[in-house]
């Protein structure tokens, strides 16, 4: 039980579920984009090259996590 509720673990596993929620979410906003899809209700324009730099960073912080669990 004690590994369940340690703290460091568990900021460990924040930080690669964070990364991978950037990444899959800006993967699918690109996806969606080049398929001509938009939001209901949304006005403006796509940015993508915003969609690639928080990819960037959500790889950096996927694997800053994946392998801070690894050590």
């Amino acid at each position: 039980m004690e590994e369940i509720l340690d703290l460091n673990l568990l900021i460990k596993q924040i930080a690669l579920a964070l990364g991978l929620a950037m990444l899959i979410g800006n993967l699918y906003a690109l996806y969606k984009h080049r398929k001509g899809d938009k939001p209901k209700g949304e006005e403006g324009d796509f940015r993508a090259g915003r969609a690639w730099w928080l990819i960037t960073v959500g790889v950096v912080i996927s694997l800053w996590g994946g392998i801070s669990l690894l050590a």
